[in-house]
C-alpha cells in the first residue's frame, strides 16, 4: 500500500519551543520557522525531501522519534563542533552495524538524533 511514497515528516514533542527553535537553529544549523497556528504555536525546518515538525506537547523522552542525519563523511568533525556547542553526546563515535559510523546526541528535551557515515567515506573533511 505504502510502496510508492517516502517519509514527508517526522514529528517531535517538545516541552519549551524557544529553546527548540535555538537548538535546532543556532546549534545544529538548520533553517527553522516558528509558526502561530491555529492550535497554538509549531515550528517547521525542511531538512532536503523531510519536514521536521516541532509540537509543544508534554512528552517523555523516547515518545519521538529517532532521526538519523546521513552525512557525506566528516563525523569527527561534527562530533568536536557538537561538544564545542555543550551538545550532549551519548554515544561518541562508533562502528555502526554496517560498517559506517555513527554517533549519537540529544536535543533539549532529550529526542535521540544521530548522525551516521558511510563505511566508505572519511572521518575528517
Amino acid at each position: 500500500m505504502l510502496t510508492n511514497c517516502k517519509v514527508g515528516a517526522i514529528v517531535f514533542f517538545v516541552r519549551e519551543l524557544a529553546r527548540s527553535v535555538a537548538f535546532y537553529r543556532d546549534t545544529l544549523g538548520l533553517p527553522i520557522t516558528a509558526i502561530d497556528g491555529h492550535d497554538g504555536p509549531f515550528a517547521m525546518a525542511d531538512v532536503g525531501d523531510l519536514t521536521l515538525v516541532f509540537l509543544v506537547q508534554d512528552a517523555k523522552p523516547g515518545d519521538s522519534p529517532v532521526v538519523g542525519f546521513r552525512l557525506d563523511g566528516g563525523i569527527d568533525d561534527y562530533a568536536e563542533k557538537l561538544a564545542a556547542r555543550g551538545v550532549e553526546i551519548v554515544v561518541p563515535v562508533s562502528e555502526s552495524p554496517d560498517g559506517g559510523l555513527s554517533l549519537d546526541f540529544v536535543d533539549p528535551d532529550r529526542n535521540l538524533l544521530s548522525l551516521h557515515q558511510g563505511p566508505e567515506l572519511p572521518r575528517r573533511l
